[in-house]
């Protein structure tokens, strides 16, 4: 799924002649802490609820320039690039641009959960497994059989390349709760094994929830 998809309708954009005290009450009524500030689709920046409370409330945003967080996504961007953002910005909701760079609009964060729980399976039956390697070590065919070896079967498979760093990330939805024995089998053919969740009987090194998924994708 792609950000430009994921673009939520509800949100109003504020322009930089809006007072302080309607952005507040905006705020308040959408129970956001950050609202996206643009002038003629330009997108100028976040705003945060926490740069605003002590303006009068009949401050124009453009005497707050300074404060505008200018974090956001390409429309054409894999959602987990938003996941990342959002986690290491602590932001609310995503700016999305377009390849003119004009504000499409913004994603919320919640509806990046709900994305990342669908994608997950998180709610389906079976286990989670997240590999990290180089594109070139990356197969589809060496990596189902390690799976069905252990007597289980890939239900799900994503993929997502970091532009960073130039790694591929593999998502993996398995149809077995007990899977020591599926990632011992990776680490023994030397994948790294960055997350997993199921019931263990031996401990993740990280919790094993969606949070700490998302502390993966800050690496």
């Amino acid at each position: 799924m792609f950000c430009g998809q994921l673009i939520s309708a509800d949100i109003t954009i504020q322009g930089l002649h809006d007072p302080v005290g309607m952005v507040l009450h905006q705020m308040e009524d959408m129970k956001l802490r950050h609202l996206p500030v643009s002038e003629n689709d330009k997108f100028l920046g976040l705003i945060a609820e926490d740069d605003l409370v002590d303006e009068a409330d009949d401050t124009p945003l453009e005497k707050l320039h300074e404060y505008f967080i200018k974090s956001f996504v390409k429309a054409t961007d894999y959602f987990l690039v938003a996941v990342k953002l959002s986690h290491v910005m602590q932001i609310d909701l995503i700016p999305v641009l377009n390849e003119k760079n004009e504000l499409e609009g913004v994603i919320t964060r919640d509806t990046l959960f709900r994305e990342l729980a669908r994608m997950t399976g998180s709610s389906d039956y079976g286990s989670l497994v997240v590999l990290e390697m180089e594109k070139s070590d990356y197969s589809v065919g060496e990596i189902n059989r390690l799976v069905e070896s252990n007597d289980a079967v890939i239900t799900q498979l994503n993929t997502w390349s970091d532009n960073t760093t130039h790694l591929m990330t593999v998502i993996l939805r398995i149809n077995k709760e007990e899977i020591s024995d599926i990632v011992a089998s990776f680490q023994r053919h030397e994948y790294n094994v960055r997350y997993y969740m199921g019931e263990e009987l031996f401990r993740n090194e990280m919790q094993s929830n969606l949070d700490h998924l998302m502390n993966y994708l800050n690496i």
